[in-house]
């Protein structure tokens, strides 16, 4: 009789710890599971158009993005790519030629773990994301995050950190384009000297539409001064402004800052090089360009293989001028 006694004083005691196993396995079955990029993103009501973008790319996008990565990936709302369809002339998504399509959500996507704390320490910058240009090179991202965190001077995170398991999701306002070298002079406020120069230059009659030959298909090399580099040059012929100099002297100093192909920084020759305007001559050892006045400017080192869909951009610490 003791021993059915003490079974049946044990017997709540294992009743009660098999109902606290029973509820802990219910809290595991009930646990959140965590997910992938694009199982996040088909999660997102906000995102059902960058998903339907992914099926429909080339590339097999949806499983690229479901790899270990990690991937960094901007992931643009639908109401980004309702803007970017609409200013590209496409009634659907369906309209869009596959190809390009991938370039452009590849334009999205980092390798690597980019938390927005990361881009805010830098302040600005670039990083390379997974799609390409001439010679297949990655293409170049520029972000700045003065006012917000911003890329390529289009379009702006509204979402940041979305935890993945084989990554990170900022969610951003606008769709990134496949860049021109135009497009990066346009987004870095250390270039809008070299901009309201190409402005300037073609606001002639009738126009040389730098602008425009260098938003074609190129490949170009551009080696872009910076605005203190243009400030120098302000001081250097006693101009109070780039409005003082004639346009038409503006142009022949900005070919002077374009050569024709893909020259990235490990392809730089040393010896003479033709540009668009006459001869200059390079310096691969110490990067650094001299023109027909024996002056010479430095490629900055930091800011070199800034790579467009249509060629890639070194700058450079001092103006190039024709002979004078």
């Amino acid at each position: 009789m003791k021993i059915i006694s003490k079974t049946f004083k044990i017997l709540p005691l294992l009743l009660l710890l098999i109902g606290l196993q029973s509820c802990s396995n219910d809290d595991d079955n009930n646990a959140p599971q965590e997910m992938d990029i694009v199982q996040t993103a088909i999660a997102s009501p906000d995102l059902t158009s960058l998903v339907a973008a992914l099926q429909a790319a080339d590339g097999n996008l949806v499983s690229v993005l479901s790899g270990p990565g990690p991937f960094t990936v901007l992931a643009p709302t639908n109401a980004a790519f309702q803007k970017f369809l609409t200013d590209n002339g496409f009634a659907r998504l369906s309209d869009v030629p596959t190809d390009v399509l991938s370039q452009i959500l590849l334009n999205h996507v980092i390798t690597g773990n980019v938390p927005s704390s990361a881009l805010v320490t830098a302040g600005s910058g670039y990083a390379k994301t997974s799609a390409t240009g001439p010679g297949g090179k990655n293409l170049s991202l520029y972000f700045n995050t003065s006012d917000g965190v911003q890329f390529n001077g289009i379009s702006e995170v509204v979402a940041a950190d979305i935890m993945a398991t084989n990554g990170t999701i900022h969610v951003v306002d606008a769709v990134i384009g496949l860049p021109t070298v135009v497009d990066f002079a346009l987004a870095n406020p250390a270039l809008s000297s070299l901009v309201a120069a190409l402005q300037s230059a073609d606001s002639q009659t009738p126009s040389p539409n730098l602008i425009p030959t260098l938003q074609g298909d190129g490949p170009f090399t551009v080696f872009a001064p910076t605005n203190d580099a243009f400030g120098a040059l302000l001081t250097e012929l006693g101009a109070a402004s780039l409005g003082a100099i004639p346009p038409a002297t503006v142009q022949a100093v900005l070919t002077y800052h374009v050569v024709s192909g893909n020259v990235t920084s490990d392809m730089i020759p040393t010896g003479t090089v033709p540009t668009l305007g006459g001869n200059v001559t390079l310096n691969a050892s110490n990067l650094t360009i001299t023109d027909a006045n024996n002056r010479v400017s430095n490629i900055i080192p930091s800011l070199v293989d800034i790579q467009a869909i249509n060629g890639v951009v070194h700058a450079i610490d001092k103006v190039i001028l024709p002979p004078q």
